[in-house]
C-alpha cells in the first residue's frame, strides 16, 4: 500500500529523509534516524519502525537484536516534506547506550 503523501517527500541526495521518533504518550523526543522510501513504506505498512543504516547501507528494524522495539502510532510529514515525525510506543530504551532517549547530553 502506497500513501499519497509519499509523493510529497523530498529525499536528500542519498535518497534519505530524517525521521524523529517521539514517545506518543509523553511527547519526549527519543531519537533521530534516517529512512529511505522502502523503510518508510515498511514502517507504515507493518507499524514496526524500520530505519536505514547509513553506516551499514541496509534496512534495520528497531529492536530486531536488542528487543527495544518501536511500534508506530502515527506518522507525520513536515511542511517542507524533508522530515518525518514518528509517534511511537517504545519498548525498552531507545538509545543504543541504554539511555531512554538519545538526547541526554545537555548543553545548558
Amino acid at each position: 500500500m502506497t500513501h499519497p503523501l509519499m509523493d510529497e517527500i523530498t529525499f536528500n541526495a542519498d535518497g534519505l529523509i530524517a525521521a524523529v521518533a517521539q514517545c506518543a504518550d509523553t511527547g519526549e523526543v527519543l531519537m533521530l534516524a534516517w529512512m529511505n522510501a522502502e523503510a518508510l513504506a515498511l514502517t507504515l505498512n507493518t507499524k514496526q519502525v524500520t530505519y536505514f543504516s547509513r553506516s551499514r547501507q541496509e534496512l534495520w528494524r528497531k529492536g530486531e537484536t536488542s528487543g527495544h522495539t518501536q511500534e508506530l502510532i502515527s506518522a507525520h510529514l513536515d511542511c517542507d516534506g524533508d522530515a518525518v515525525l514518528l509517534k511511537i510506543k517504545q519498548t525498552g530504551p531507545a538509545c543504543h547506550t541504554g539511555a531512554q532517549s538519545c538526547f541526554f547530553k545537555d548543553f545548558t
